[in-house]
């Protein structure tokens, strides 16, 4: 099973969601999402795969996100995903992706990424 996990190590749910990962005898592929910040195309390929709107992976209660003066409006998708690619912190995380399927899930709960695994 190919599985990709974009990985915040400092947040407590992206760490158990890993750890149901790695229980469950997969090793993912591992993206430190804030280390390595997804293109707009991929953020926007994210939202698809997890079937939102991208409006739905911008963490509305970080600082970046309350302090913005330059937030684009949250139903442009494409110029959401290009400022959320400038300011990574504010993606949803842990977003997990089944590579086989092209489905994904937001590990919010953990537990979420159950559904993948099975």
């Amino acid at each position: 099973m190919a599985v990709t996990i974009y990985h915040n190590p400092r947040c407590s749910k992206s760490r158990k969601t890993l750890q149901i990962i790695r229980d469950a005898g997969v090793e993912p592929t591992i993206i430190l999402y804030l280390e390595e910040a997804p293109g707009a195309a991929e953020i926007l390929d994210l939202a698809a795969k997890l079937g939102v709107p991208l409006s739905n992976l911008l963490r509305r209660g970080e600082k970046v996100v309350k302090e913005a003066k330059d937030l684009p409006a949250l139903d442009n998708d494409v110029a959401l995903a290009a400022w959320m690619e400038a300011h990574p912190i504010t993606l949803q995380r842990p977003i997990v992706v089944d590579m086989a399927s092209g489905k994904a899930v937001v590990g919010r709960p953990p537990e979420n990424v159950a559904d993948l695994l099975s």
